[in-house]
């Protein structure tokens, strides 16, 4: 995975403010290039250097090992957890996407159209950066 992507998908989920979350394929649209699944593999990769539990599935969830996890930073900040209808007392609440999802504002809109800019720049470089 190129770095540049890496570094791009990592700016853009550090930006998610507390309470608020973006699907993968959220920050993929955002940035215009790679689609969700790369989004997430490098979430589950680097994620860790960033507010990972703000950035999940297009449905609110996450893989039930890390939507356990999530849960202490979900309720700490407020974001808005629903469980599925029928839900035994063990079930999983996942994140109401239409209350929590993230709705950049004109700043922050700038901000990802620079970074989207530079990786695009940057994945259209040749390969060592240097003009043949």
């Amino acid at each position: 995975m190129r770095g540049e992507l890496v570094e791009a998908v990592l700016e853009v989920a550090a930006m998610v403010p507390a309470g608020k979350v973006l699907s993968y394929g959220d920050i993929a649209e955002l940035l215009g290039a790679a689609g969700p699944r790369q989004a997430g593999r490098v979430m589950a990769l680097h994620g860790g250097a960033v507010s990972w539990w703000r950035t999940i599935r297009a449905e609110g969830s996450l893989p039930p090992d890390l939507m356990r996890q999530a849960l202490a930073h979900y309720r700490r900040e407020g974001t808005e957890l629903v469980f599925p209808p029928g839900a035994g007392t063990d079930a999983l609440p996942r994140v109401r996407m239409a209350a929590a999802r993230w709705m950049p504002g004109e700043r922050d809109f700038a901000r990802i159209d620079c970074v989207a800019a530079a990786l695009r720049t940057k994945l259209s470089a040749p390969a060592g950066g240097i003009e043949p």
